[in-house]
């Protein structure tokens, strides 16, 4: 059986997305099967790497430095290429979804993997329009959207009892799947003394992340009295903004961090980690930090809160408010206790469940196709 996973949004610099098909893709070619990735990029190439078979399609650029493949057409004729015995896998929402129906119409079965709500994708991209009404307008429209998906897939793997709520009501065979975290990368290491209470946010510096409240609480906690230093590992469309709001204050900009080694000792060294996002479907970035012993503090909102355990982390109010309060309590805590207790959360998440998952998943749609065509 070949898998195959499609992806737009995927590139040097994505975040979750990127890791999630990486790793998937890594573990079914050390199951034994055969993977090709088809994503978007400046032009068609084939590449065979140790991960399988990577095809790039001409994709349209689009905001923040991703592209999505604009034609179909192409990802189709790609997909009749590879013979027969295909088992294929949708990690988008958008242009990439009749794939499925090219699916359906030559009985190969294909699963879209749910990386996001889009109703909570849209309103954090654009609050304010979504508060002046345009939910109203927006939210039929979304789960019209969501109607023609259930339609078209036969499962849908969702990561989280939060993303699974888009889908409830509708027609459509659900899975949920949840991600894991890499424990060899990602795990405790020796922190030194420190003069100060070290703080850190890893992950895309983008609206629908809610950074902008992290550097609120930087401020909050030292006009308190506490001396704070706030590392930030990520790059994006909001960095020059957050810059500009953390002048005077005791924060450090990394950028992009392509080395998990490195972003692994970033996290161990501190004492906590801030997870902002209010619509965060699942939350690779929280399992990753508590992976390393480092408490989060998440939103009260999303998917986030599904991975907190007592003595991992807490889940507030996304405010510079709340953000800040949550540090408090956090640091409240003794430091082994909260420290182990964020290690042992993370442990119960490894992705090599995820992957069992998945291709259990998979070998079951393989056997379901063969029986509804014979």
């Amino acid at each position: 059986m070949k898998i195959v996973q499609l992806a737009n949004f995927y590139s040097p610099t994505s975040g979750g997305l990127r890791t999630v098909v990486d790793t998937l893709g890594r573990g079914y070619v050390e199951a034994g099967y055969e993977r090709v990735l088809v994503i978007p990029g400046r032009r068609r190439t084939r590449t065979r790497t140790d991960a399988g078979l990577v095809i790039t399609l001409p994709g349209l650029p689009v905001s923040g430095g991703y592209r999505v493949i604009a034609r179909a057409s192409s990802v189709q004729r790609e997909l009749a290429e590879l013979g027969d015995d295909l088992s294929i896998e949708v990690s988008d929402k958008t242009t990439l979804l009749t794939v499925a129906d090219w699916s359906r119409e030559r009985g190969v079965r294909c699963v879209l993997l749910s990386h996001e709500r889009l109703d909570r994708w849209i309103e954090a991209r654009v609050p304010r329009l979504w508060r002046a009404g345009a939910g109203h307008v927006l939210r039929p429209m979304v789960r019209v959207w969501n109607k023609g998906i259930a339609r078209l897939f036969d499962t849908v793997v969702c990561t989280s009892a939060y993303g699974e709520s888009e889908f409830v009501g509708l027609p459509v065979p659900l899975r949920r799947i949840p991600l894991g975290v890499d424990l060899e990368t990602f795990r405790p290491g020796r922190a030194g003394p420190a003069e100060a209470v070290r703080l850190v946010y890893a992950g895309r510096l983008s609206r629908e992340k809610n950074p902008r409240p992290v550097i609120g609480a930087v401020r909050a906690l030292t006009e308190s009295g506490m001396r704070v230093r706030l590392d930030v590992y990520g790059d994006g469309p909001e960095h020059s903004t957050l810059r500009r709001l953390a002048r005077g204050l005791p924060v450090e900009f990394h950028g992009h961090v392509s080395d998990r080694a490195a972003l692994a000792h970033g996290l161990s060294s501190a004492d906590v980690a801030f997870a902002p996002s209010v619509a965060e479907t699942f939350g690779l970035s929280i399992l990753e930090a508590m992976a390393c012993g480092t408490p989060v503090v998440t939103a009260s909102t999303g998917g986030a809160p599904e991975l907190l355990a007592p003595g991992a982390g807490v889940a507030v109010e996304a405010t510079p408010e709340g953000l800040a309060d949550g540090v408090r309590e956090v640091l409240s805590w003794p430091v082994s206790w909260r420290r182990s207790a964020a290690r042992a959360r993370a442990e119960r998440f490894p992705w090599s469940a995820t992957v069992d998952a998945m291709l259990a998943l998979h070998t079951r749609e393989r056997e379901r196709g063969k029986w509804l065509s014979g």
